[in-house]
This record gives structure tokens, C-alpha cells and sequence, in this order.
């Protein structure tokens, strides 16, 4: 795919993203008359690209949501539900025409003529009274006038895909125009720049837009060139008597608009049309952007690449595993210059290291809009009321990350719709609002992301959940277990308390996803819900999966990195004591502590060490121990995926690659608990 198109297709989908999120707004304040200026700038904007770049089929759709929004800003029509969901589809339906392979197109072309349809409806007034002109073409014709347009590109409009002579293309295409060409800044070979543009362009045109069409043209390169636009005239001056010599093409030889201007006011003046006055040389609003041109600005922001970020951090990550190379050679040689220069770049790897994931990071506003659109389309399907609320949306994730939690996320909103939250009857009857409320909350937590989904439904029946998992043969009917553990059976593959099915759940497929794939990304996910008050599902996840910050641990000639952000303390311990501890709990510093002693559970037996030491760790609310033979130090441990030999071990979360060219494996301690929890208790 060209790349200037493939850039395309990434600026498309942020207008889509914008979009949706000013629909959403749009919905809520239905007369705001800049949100509907916003609206038709991005459909303006994505007819411009289309056009631009091969995707004529976007451009002629959009062509007609522009017409539609353009009513709106001229207060010709009002903003409708219709409308609102034509557009929301539209968004669907213009996604789809950018992603087509070719093996959707008939499907695609079907939807866009039932959607054409309904525009059509609502621009020849079937809009329920709400039109107040019957046609589309009555209200967006407005008397010709003539402009003249100065058009001058910065040298650098080239570089980010922009080709300025599709613009003045796009600009004559809308009148009648004459074009002068200006060469005179083109440098000598030596000093040309073949990517840089040099040229400039003079037009002068009658059209039936306005300046704020004619402007619109630029809107993509509104910080690439300079435009002026200056109104020559109320009326079409081509064909009037003695312009034509006015209005020849020299190159490098300006229009002189003081004569054109005489000489159309002189023949206006004899027409004695109806406009008796003389003609004013309008100014329009584009002074403001030509000012902020002038300025000298610098570049806030560039798009990057998906996969040239990956392969950044995948030089980063070499750099640290050459980097823990150096250290280890430096401490075998005792070398004093050679150790403070690996002290040096062991410090700038660091500073590269936190500076390239600060690169992918994204934050989960990007996700926003998404839920936002499910939560307003799903609510309307099963006839609720809902409102969704995102507190914290700045929260930064892994790109990663990103990508591997918003289907969790949906599985759980769907979740929240059709079983979390009562019907508007129900809720009255409850005492509560008809209207049904899911928030999303994300924050930090150390070195994890905390991401919250709680709506004020019906809550979890741990009585009615522990039927289900009666019947189902998940437990035995006499099993003693808490609520806590009763409500953790949806998590159980085919789990549901549905009495039917329907399009959004109840297939038992889903919270068994979701805790599936939030593990596949070393995240853990919990549940806690209130009968009548609502549900809470909580998921954690680590700020990367990249690179992080371990603590290089040895057990019998094996090494393991356990992360530092679950690391609490680390004492010291005879293995006699831990030998003798009852039930695995040890007394350190007069508090108990259960710990696991992972010799033990790894079934390795030789060569014991007389003292040992237990790294506590966070897990849940509470600390336990996790007993090695020794601690080497602090390592910096670039993940690697694991083989499939591994694939089935859940307690490792990938290995790493040390200085020596070992291998140690990385250890999830909240899976290791969990898992010799179950082992230990079965047998």
C-alpha cells in the first residue's frame, strides 16, 4: 500500500474516532452549533482525503452527510434521532469502505444505498416536520460571487502527503477560475530540494459557495500554507465586457485586482443592478490564520508508525540485554574505567529505556468512545435507559496492552446491559432512577493499572449462581463455600445464570474470556457485587509488557526474576526455621507469615542452603512469602515470550536473557499462589 494512503487510512480513523465522540456529544446537546461545525469539518475532511487518495467511493458518500450537517449549520434543518443514528452508521458503513479487501464490496454497496435512502428522506423533508425546506438543493444555492484566492504552500507540505495541486484542483472545481502560476522562489539546482515545494498559485474564481466552502478546501493543510481569500465581487465577472485581458495567466505576473475591481464596479454601476451601492472588498476571517502563520510555530506532535515503534523498543530491549553483558564483563575484569563507563550507559539505557515506553503509551480515552458507542447502541436494542461515565480516561496503558483489553472490556459492558442493569419498571419498583448508570474508572496503582467497571444494577445472586453451578456439575451440592468464591463461578467456561438467549449474552461465553485474555496479557481480574446495589469487576494490569524492573533470584543453579512492584520486604531466614514452620507459616520479626517454599514445590532437594531468604510479596490484600535460596540483585529483565514447552506453565510470564547468556525465567507470583494454593489443598 503507498504509504502517503496507509497515512491516510491512520488520519481516517482518528476523524472516525472524533467523530464518534462528537456525535455522542452532539446527542446530548442537540443545538450546539459548534459541535455541528466540528461534525461537518470531519466529514469535510474525510471527502477531502478520499478524493485525495484513491477512496472515491468515501468521497461521494460523505459528499451527502456533508450536504446534510451543511443544513444544520444554516439552520435550514434541525438535529433529529434520525439523523444522530444515520450518522453513527455512517461512521460504521465509511469504516467499512476504508478497510474493504474487495470481499465485502457487494455487502457494503447494499448498506450504502439503504442509508443513501434515509439521507434522502431527511433532505426531501420526511424528518417529521422538522425541515423547514423541502429540498436540499433549495437552500445550499446562494448567488454567485467572485473571489480572488492566494495560495501559498510551505516548502515542507510535500513531506507529510500532501499534494497542493490536488487542492487547487479541488478549489477550481468549484466555479469558473483562472489560475496564475508563480516560479520565481524555485532555488538553483544546487540548493533544490526535490520533496519541497516552491511554487505558488493565484486564482481568481465565481462560484456559487461561499468563502467558508472555498476555505474548507484547505482544511487539511491549514498549518502547511498560507491562503488568502478576498471577495472581488457580488456576481460572476467572467464574460463581462473588458475582464478578459485582466484576467490573462502570466506566469509570475500578478492579477491586478485594482483594475479588475474599477472595472466591475464601472460596469455594475451602468447594469444599475439592484446593488446600487459600491462594491466592498470584503475581508474575511481567514486574517486570523494568515497571523498565525506569519508566526513562527514549532511542530507539537508527529505520527509515528506502529511497527517502527515496536522495533524501537525491540533495539532498546538489545540495548539492555547487551547492556547487562557489559556490567557482568566490567565486575570480572575489575576494571575501574571500564565499570564507571558501564555505570554511565547502564544510566542512559535507563533514561532511553523510560523515555521509549513512555512512547507507547496510550491513553485508555483512546477505548472511550468505543464503549461509549456500545453502551448507547446495546441500551437501545434491550430498551434501557443507561448512561456511561469514564473517570480517569487520561490513564496511560502499553499500546499492547491497549489492544488486548478492549475485548475483556466489552465482554463486561455487554454483561453490565443485558444482566447488571434492571429494566426501568424494575428500577422504579426498587426505589431507584429508571435510569441505569455504568461507570469506567482507571487509575495507577504502583506499578499497575487499575481499570474498574461498576454499574448500579441488580447485582450478583450468589443463591441463584450456586443453583447454576449445581446443575452444571461445577460443584457438588453439599460444597461449603463462601459468597466470595460462589460469585468467582462465572469465571468457570460455559458458566450463566441466563434463562435465555439473546444477541448481546447468555451463550456462557464470556467472563471465562475475559479472565482468559486479561491473563494472556499478565493482568488478574475480580469480582465484587452487592444483590440490589450494582457489580464491580476490577481488572489490573501492568504498565508494560516489555521491559520491567525484577529482582534476580537463584534456586539451586537456576536463576528467576521476580518483578520489583510486588516485592514488599525480604528477610533473611535459617533454613532450620523454615524447615520447622507448621502449616507454612513462619514468625518474622514477631508477625506470621504463610509463605511457599518453592524448592519444595518445584520438587528440587539438593544442596540446601543453611540460610535462605523469604521475599514477601503483595497479593490481594495481603502479604505472603516466597522462600529462594539467594538474592543476586536488581535486574533490568527485557521479557521474551516463552517456547512452547512453557506454553502451559501459567507461572511464568516470559524469560530473559542475562549478561552471561543464560536464561532466567520470570516469575508471576500471583499465579504461582494461586496455583500451589490449589495443588497443596488437593493434595
Amino acid at each position: 500500500m503507498d504509504n502517503f494512503q496507509r497515512k491516510f487510512l491512520e488520519e481516517a480513523s482518528d476523524l472516525i474516532n472524533q467523530l464518534e465522540q462528537a456525535l455522542l456529544t452532539l446527542e446530548q446537546d442537540t443545538g450546539n452549533p459548534e459541535l455541528v461545525d466540528s461534525i461537518f469539518r470531519i466529514m469535510h475532511s474525510l471527502k477531502g482525503g478520499g478524493g485525495m487518495f484513491g477512496f472515491d467511493n468515501v468521497t461521494a458518500y460523505t459528499h451527502k452527510l456533508e450536504n446534510m450537517y451543511d443544513l444544520v449549520r444554516q439552520k435550514k434543518l434541525k438535529v433529529t434521532r434520525e439523523m444522530l443514528d444515520i450518522t453513527f452508521e455512517s461512521a460504521d458503513h465509511i469504516t467499512s469502505m476504508l478497510n474493504d479487501d474487495g470481499s465485502k464490496t457487494a455487502e457494503i454497496k447494499k448498506n450504502e444505498e439503504i442509508l443513501n435512502k434515509r439521507i434522502d428522506a431527511i433532505l426531501l423533508g420526511d424528518n417529521s416536520g422538522e425541515i423547514v425546506v423541502s429540498r436540499a438543493d433549495e437552500v445550499t444555492q446562494v448567488g454567485v460571487a467572485t473571489y480572488y484566492v492566494k495560495v501559498k504552500p510551505y516548502e515542507h507540505i510535500q513531506k507529510n502527503g500532501t499534494n497542493p495541486f490536488f487542492l487547487i484542483d479541488e478549489l477550481v472545481g468549484l466555479g469558473q477560475a483562472k489560475v496564475n502560476i508563480f516560479y520565481s522562489n524555485i532555488p538553483d539546482f544546487e540548493n533544490f530540494v526535490f520533496d519541497d515545494t516552491y511554487i505558488w498559485w493565484e486564482i481568481v474564481i465565481s462560484t456559487d459557495k461561499n468563502a467558508d466552502a472555498i476555505r474548507d478546501v484547505f482544511i487539511f493543510v491549514e498549518d502547511d500554507c498560507e491562503v488568502t481569500i478576498e471577495k472581488l465581487a457580488d456576481r460572476d465577472i467572467f464574460g463581462l465586457e473588458g475582464i478578459e485581458p485582466l484576467l490573462v495567466c502570466r506566469h509570475d505576473f500578478p492579477f491586478d485586482l485594482d483594475k479588475i475591481k474599477s472595472l466591475v464596479k464601472a460596469i455594475t454601476a451602468l447594469e444599475k443592478a439592484k446593488n446600487e451601492s459600491v462594491l466592498k472588498v470584503k475581508e474575511n476571517s481567514g486574517d486570523e490564520h494568515i497571523k498565525k502563520f506569519a508566526k513562527e510555530s514549532s511542530i507539537s506532535g508527529i505520527r509515528v508508525a506502529s511497527e517502527k515503534i515496536d522495533m524501537l523498543m525491540n533495539l532498546v530491549s538489545e540495548l539492555i540485554t547487551t547492556q547487562a553483558g557489559l556490567n557482568l564483563y566490567a565486575d570480572r575484569n575489575k576494571d575501574a574505567e571500564l565499570t564507571r563507563i558501564a555505570e554511565s550507559l547502564e544510566n542512559i539505557s535507563r533514561q532511553l529505556r523510560d523515555t521509549a515506553f513512555s512512547i507507547t503509551l496510550i491513553p485508555i480515552d483512546y477505548l472511550v468512545v468505543r464503549f461509549r458507542r456500545l453502551v448507547r447502541d446495546l441500551s437501545r436494542e434491550v430498551g434501557k435507559e443507561i448512561v456511561f461515565e469514564a473517570k480517569g480516561a487520561e490513564t496511560e496503558l502499553d499500546k499492547t496492552l491497549i489492544e488486548g483489553i478492549s475485548e475483556p472490556l466489552m465482554h463486561i459492558l455487554r454483561n453490565s446491559i443485558d444482566h447488571g442493569i434492571e429494566s426501568a419498571e424494575e428500577r422504579v419498583a426498587a426505589g431507584k432512577s429508571p435510569e441505569g448508570r455504568i461507570t469506567l474508572q482507571a487509575y495507577y496503582s504502583g506499578s499497575q493499572v487499575v481499570i474498574a467497571v461498576t454499574d448500579d444494577g441488580a447485582g450478583m445472586n450468589p443463591t441463584k449462581i450456586k443453583r447454576k453451578a449445581i446443575e452444571k456439575g461445577l460443584i457438588s451440592s453439599d460444597a461449603q463455600i463462601s459468597d466470595k468464591e460462589i460469585i468467582d463461578l462465572i469465571f468457570m467456561p460455559g458458566f450463566s445464570t441466563s434463562e435465555q438467549v439473546t444477541n448481546i449474552s447468555g451463550r456462557g461465553v464470556g467472563m471465562d474470556v475475559v479472565k482468559r485474555k486479561v491473563s494472556d496479557i499478565r493482568g488478574t481480574v475480580q469480582v465484587s457485587s452487592q444483590l440490589g446495589e450494582g457489580t464491580t469487576i476490577t481488572i489490573k494490569l501492568p504498565l508494560t509488557l516489555s521491559i520491567i524492573d525484577g529482582m534476580l533470584v537463584r534456586i539451586a543453579d537456576v536463576d528467576y526474576i521476580i518483578p520489583l512492584s510486588v516485592i514488599d520486604t525480604i528477610f533473611a531466614v535459617e533454613h532450620s526455621k523454615i524447615a520447622a514452620a507448621f502449616q507454612n507459616v513462619i514468625n518474622i520479626e514477631g508477625t506470621q507469615y504463610p509463605f511457599y517454599y518453592l524448592r519444595d514445590e518445584f520438587g528440587i532437594t539438593e544442596n540446601v542452603p543453611e540460610k535462605e531468604e523469604v521475599i514477601m510479596v503483595k497479593y490481594e490484600d495481603r502479604k505472603i512469602g516466597i522462600v529462594v535460596d539467594n538474592i543476586t540483585g536488581e535486574y533490568q529483565a527485557v521479557l521474551k515470550p516463552l517456547g512452547k514447552l512453557y506454553r502451559k506453565q501459567d507461572i511464568f510470564s516470559g524469560a530473559s536473557i542475562l549478561g552471561d547468556g543464560t536464561v532466567a525465567l520470570v516469575l508471576d507470583t500471583h499465579k504461582v499462589i494461586n496455583q500451589f494454593t490449589k495443588y497443596n489443598e488437593l493434595n
